[in-house]
């Protein structure tokens, strides 16, 4: 990671109000090249609003977002998709009645070529098939078979499904929604062990977490947003937990750097 580069992702003065409640109040963020960065805050704080926004879910009032150094403008999940950015949310949204394949390629499906692809609109199953194992595999997520409905696998083995999927499309940053939320301790390793791979691959991550040993495990940075706005950017190993938590509850101000 390198923290002259330009950020990937950026957020300036973003503002988003719900009736008399602001949610983001002139809120900052930036994502660099190669790093996970946690953001994390108090129950109200503003943080899903913020990776909302981002992730095209919501459309602040004021302020910028840019991508690669360029203003971007997402008016649905659909545009920040097309820019390469891949949302694994708390609820996986995937189909538990479908192949991990299918889920997969979900919305991506696969046409043949052809008239059987265009005209019939007939699906590339094997090809579907050996891309699937491909992601898997690259990712080190051990499931015997892509034939596998979603329902028959464990939390952490259907979390690795979601991730698979992003790190799949995702060109330029994948962010995670409270990955290891109510996993057991050997899946949440399983999950944490995906992001770091994912990083390895050359995809910064952003993680949404409330499990703080977690967030210091693995973050390089560590957004702390509170009342709508960043309270501070940090280097995790440059910060204790304590003062992480202070930082949250407003029993210190955010006056640390990156």
């Amino acid at each position: 990671m390198n923290n002259t580069a330009r950020p990937v992702l950026e957020g300036r003065g973003l503002v988003k109000r719900y009736g008399h409640v602001t949610a983001m109040d002139g809120c900052d963020f930036e994502l660099l090249p190669g790093e996970i960065l946690a953001v994390i805050g108090d129950n109200g704080a503003g943080k899903s609003t913020l990776i909302k926004a981002l992730s095209g879910a919501i459309i602040p009032d004021e302020g910028t977002i840019l991508l690669d150094g360029e203003e971007v403008r997402f008016h649905g999940p659909l545009d920040a998709r097309r820019q390469g950015i891949e949302t694994v949310y708390q609820d996986l949204a995937v189909a538990p009645a479908l192949t991990i394949a299918e889920n997969l390629f979900l919305g991506r499906e696969v046409r043949r070529s052809g008239a059987a692809g265009k005209v019939f609109r007939m699906l590339a199953k094997r090809q579907m098939l050996r891309e699937a194992r491909a992601h898997m595999d690259e990712l080190k997520i051990g499931i015997r078979s892509m034939r596998q409905t979603v329902e028959t696998l464990s939390g952490g083995q259907r979390q690795g499904v979601a991730v698979a999927r992003s790190a799949a499309f995702a060109r330029h940053v994948v962010i995670m929604d409270e990955p290891t939320a109510a996993l057991g301790v050997k899946e949440s390793r399983m999950v944490l062990d995906l992001i770091l791979q994912i990083r390895e691959r050359g995809l910064p991550v952003i993680l949404i977490s409330h499990n703080m040993p977690h967030v210091f495990e693995v973050s390089d940075r560590i957004h702390i947003q509170r009342l709508g706005r960043r309270a501070t950017l940090v280097a995790t190993k440059s910060i204790t937990m304590p003062d992480a938590v202070a930082i949250m509850t407003g029993a210190r101000s955010g006056d640390l750097a990156a």
